[in-house]
């Protein structure tokens, strides 16, 4: 069991990543997809031993199903499915259609955007890891989000060193051993879900920016160079408890995001 990093009190650059989630984060208000004006994050926690019902299934694409069956373990494949569908059922609601009409293409970045019924200014991001699934929504700007579930990853520090921020790693390397693991997966999660609202993915360079904070209260990216967007950033982390770590990147400062969650039986409900 992987003990919770943010319950830790410290002092100094790491205590940024090991402080709490701010409150507003932890709560996820449990509801039924509906559009949202502004930026959502929905949560939803995948099934655990129980097959999606076949007509939510139905709902994904050939293409869909394809990609679904190149997953080895019976258990990933079906979380692929399930987290494919609540993105359907969730971005459904925001253009009044049925899960099963809705269509993707990809742009030239590789990012997935709706072809049917398209919504001008609908930006979405989906991430799954573990027992999670994060959807990203918002009218306004573009949105990154990223999960991790935590797990041993070996040597946390060797991967940092080859890819993190040189402040990013001070702030690892002060941290006690026993906690670097959780530390890496949050700072990871951050600039994940910093590069997937760029739209860039991990080709972007990750050592090109810091988010390990300069205020433990107040997350920040810090950019070596010029913001490629150039107006700010809003990044907060998740609270999804000691097995997963979790954050939301929105490239403007200020800007709230709400936080709801898929009741734990949405499949057989709505």
């Amino acid at each position: 069991m992987h003990r919770r990093i943010d319950r830790l009190p410290a002092n100094g650059p790491a205590s940024n990543l090991i402080n709490a989630a701010t409150p507003a984060h932890r709560n996820w208000a449990c509801t039924i997809p509906c559009a949202t004006a502004g930026a959502v994050v929905w949560r939803v926690d995948l099934s655990l031993g129980t097959a999606l019902p076949p007509e939510r299934t139905a709902w994904l694409s050939d293409e869909e199903r394809v990609r679904g069956d190149r997953f080895l373990r019976t258990e990933d494949r079906a979380r692929f499915v399930e987290s494919h569908a609540a993105l359907r059922l969730i971005l459904a609601g925001y253009v009044n259609r049925r899960p099963q009409d809705l269509s993707f293409v990809q742009e030239a970045d590789g990012k997935p955007v709706l072809a049917s019924h398209h919504r001008a200014g609908l930006h979405f991001n989906l991430s799954h890891s573990g027992s999670f699934a994060l959807v990203a929504v918002s009218t306004e700007t573009p949105i990154g989000v990223d999960v991790e579930a935590i797990r041993p990853v070996g040597d946390p520090l060797a991967i940092a060193r080859a890819h993190f921020h040189p402040r990013e790693i001070t702030a690892l390397v002060q941290m006690p051993r026993s906690l670097q693991e959780s530390a890496f997966f949050r700072l990871w999660t951050r600039k994940e879900a910093v590069v997937k609202a760029l739209g860039t993915g991990l080709m972007h360079p990750l050592d090109g920016f810091d988010v390990s904070a300069a205020e433990p209260s107040t997350l920040s990216v810090v950019w070596e160079g010029a913001d490629p967007l150039g107006a700010g950033w809003s990044l907060s982390d998740l609270d999804l408890g000691p097995e997963a770590a979790g954050a939301v990147a929105i490239p403007w400062l200020g800007q709230t995001c709400h936080l709801y969650r898929l009741p734990e039986n949405w499949a057989v409900r709505i």
